[in-house]
């Protein structure tokens, strides 16, 4: 389980995962009186009746109102309630009021357009690695514009709350923790009709697209049968508290942890750390050269740390991976003292559990999801602070991964005042090397976030049935190779999520993979181009389904190319043309029909008015076949919206691609400038 340790993620969930007990007279414990995707900033989707829901005593009337408009509810035998306001007319800021056994008032609501953000890492990728970044984000003063951002959970059994998000205006303060794609989609569509924009920004990153579809909607595959009974053993788990492995968990470490709390107690607010090393964060370890605690002669830490016996101080530097501890001691001023803090810390390889002057705050068990903990006011006091970290990394780097500016102590809820900068120099200390531990316990039904399901339980369905304009894909990466199979899935997981939200056939649009790795000199086989022509099927078989192609905006070096603009624009055109009728140009050229005609394959094109258009001296990119299919690349010549391919080497050509590569040289655009969809007249 990730973002917080197994046994306590799983602790704490427990009674939030009791969908079908009724509770007698009592509201369900665990679960809000307001689903938690409802916050002061937030968005609310106009023209629609919008759902609005939480958990009370059954039986209880919950009067929700908004516009002078009023609804009243009555929670189920669950306890659960559901009003349905409106339709309502776009604008704001408004105030919902809530009232039934508790009170709740949400300030400065918008009503307007809201877009549900999903993805892999290229949708979770932030405003900080934008090509322009620094001007982009001093731009983002744009409050009409709101996002909520869910973390990063998996969960064997669907979720009916998300926790610890909040819905964030759009400012420089603020928008790096926005999906860069998102708000750039939002930006266009902002200025273009003049309305409220709220992102609903639920990805990350490495995941596959099996996991963000239900389990009902998957066992209408049969490739994914035997997955389902890891999920099945997940769940077992789930449903106990993970109590099982919470408590061996807990045993290990205690083993193994020279700073656990009944050894050490590392952890401490007075453990003595002054003959502990000194390490300058962020930093893995394994990079380090260090000063000793109040001298300025570097020491290596693998040496401190005791790793491998006669090798060189790099070397032994390089090799240790087992428990290192980290403290801060950090000064805070009286006006914070007692109030609720927000700890940023960036991700941690691999594993991290973190106190706050004695106090566990957190725990995550990955090596990508930033640490983002909240730290309760009783804990913080003016003056003397102490952050105290372990972590366990199981090989490879580890330590702190992240960036400088991650690193920060900031008053919940108002990150626009002067947050407190942790990066810089911290004290450690070794616990135990790895290789002197016993193996590691496992929960029954261990999860991650490639398991089929658990994205959508954790990470969607906490959502449904949020009123929403319409969604927006960036993933497919890592289900690449399986291009055949990603023909089935991703449709059955668009029609999956509409089902779900209930708002019909919403408008859903897909970033169609950029390009990537090294360009070939010859025509060949490409899963990069199959996962691409998937995609490109999905708008064929599913209704108010666009594509936004990314081919020629790539980076052959990088998996997340920097030009997230483009993207977000491309994607707008789509929404403005398929989900508010604009009349604009919102795809590149399509392959209408294929003509052999003697030594020629004559090439029609759809979304070519006014003719096509190379970008540069020739037109590159087709390859042609014969009936051997051996592709060779070919000439072509633009007529209109024609193309004419061949080639020397085939005297009679059958087939023909375009951009057909991982990483394709292409350059046919049409004349509003978007390129041309990669395809194959050779498919399966």
């Amino acid at each position: 389980m990730t973002r917080f340790g197994r046994g306590f993620w799983l602790s704490l969930l427990l009674s939030a995962l009791s969908f079908v007990a009724a509770h007698g007279q009592q509201a369900p414990a665990g679960l809000p009186f307001v689903n938690g995707a409802f916050t002061d900033d937030m968005v609310l989707q106009r023209g629609m009746a919008v759902p609005i829901w939480g958990w009370t005593k059954p039986g209880e009337k919950v009067t929700v109102s908004i516009q002078e408009k009023s609804v009243e509810a009555v929670a189920d035998k669950e306890g659960r309630w559901m009003a349905k306001l409106g339709p309502l007319a776009e604008g704001g800021p408004f105030t919902v009021a809530i009232q039934g056994s508790q009170s709740m008032v949400f300030t400065n609501v918008l009503v307007g357009d809201v877009w549900l953000c999903s993805g892999q890492s290229n949708m979770q990728f932030g405003m900080g690695g934008v090509s322009n970044a620094q001007a982009e984000i001093a731009a983002a003063t744009l409050p009409r514009i709101r996002f909520l951002t869910v973390p990063n959970v998996i969960s064997a059994l669907p979720e009916p709350t998300i926790r610890d998000a909040r819905w964030q205006v759009c400012s420089p303060a603020t928008v790096g923790g926005c999906s860069a794609v998102g708000f750039f989609f939002g930006k266009n569509l902002h200025q273009e009709l003049n309305v409220p924009v709220g992102l609903i920004c639920s990805s990350w990153g490495g995941t596959v697209a099996e996991a963000w579809t239900s389990g009902e909607a998957l066992q209408t595959m049969p490739d994914f049968t035997n997955e389902f009974a890891a999920l099945s053993r997940m769940a077992d788990e789930q449903r106990s508290g993970g109590a099982g492995y919470a408590k061996a968990i807990a045993e290990w470490y205690r083993q193994n942890d020279a700073g656990s709390a009944d050894a050490g107690g590392w952890e401490a607010t007075d453990a003595d750390d002054t003959e502990w090393k000194s390490m300058a964060l962020p930093n893995a370890w394994q990079k380090a050269v260090l000063p000793d605690a109040g001298t300025a002669e570097p020491t290596a830490l693998g040496k401190e740390f005791g790793g491998n016996e006669g090798g060189s101080e790099d070397a032994q530097l390089a090799t240790f991976h087992g428990i290192v501890w980290f403290r801060k001691t950090i000064q805070l001023p009286e006006s914070w003292a007692g109030k609720d803090l927000a700890l940023h810390l960036g991700p941690i390889d691999d594993w991290d559990a973190t106190w706050f002057n004695g106090a566990l705050v957190g725990a995550t068990e990955d090596r990508i999801t930033p640490r983002d903990y909240k730290i309760a006011g009783k804990l913080v006091k003016a003056g003397r602070n102490v952050v105290a970290v372990r972590v366990l990394d199981l090989g490879g780097m580890g330590g702190f991964c992240g960036q400088a500016q991650q690193m920060k102590l900031e008053i919940a809820g108002v990150p626009e005042e002067n947050p407190l900068i942790l990066a810089g120099t911290w004290k450690c200390r070794m616990g135990k090397s790895l290789d002197k531990m016993p193996p590691r316990p496992q929960p029954a039904g261990a999860g991650h976030p490639n398991m089929v399901t658990v994205l959508y339980n954790a990470m969607i369905a906490p959502l449904v049935p949020y009123g929403i304009k319409g969604a927006i894909w960036y993933q497919d990466e890592s289900n690449s190779g399986r291009a055949l199979q990603y023909r089935t899935l991703l449709p059955t997981m668009i029609k999956d999520w509409r089902s779900r939200f209930g708002a019909g056939d919403f408008p859903f649009f897909i970033v169609q993979l950029a390009n990537w790795l090294a360009v070939k000199p010859m025509p060949s086989e490409s899963g990069w181009a199959e996962i691409r022509e998937a995609q490109y099927l999905a708008t064929q078989v599913a209704p108010k389904v666009g594509l936004a192609v990314a081919v020629d905006i790539g980076d052959a070096a990088d998996i997340h190319p920097r030009n997230k603009q483009e993207v977000g624009r491309r994607l707008a055109l789509s929404a403005l043309a398929i989900a508010y009728d604009k009349k604009v140009e919102y795809s590149g050229p399509t392959l209408a029909s294929a003509v052999v005609k003697e030594n020629k394959i004559l090439l029609k094109f759809d979304h070519a008015e006014g003719g096509l258009v190379a970008h540069g001296d020739r037109v590159e990119g087709f390859a042609v076949a014969g009936d051997d299919r051996q592709f060779v690349w070919a000439d072509a010549a633009i007529d209109g919206s024609t193309v004419a391919v061949s080639s020397a080497q085939v005297a009679k050509p059958v087939y023909v691609r375009y951009a057909w590569a991982d990483n394709p040289i292409c350059n046919l655009y049409n004349m509003s400038g978007l390129p041309t969809v990669p395809f194959r007249t050779d498919g399966k």
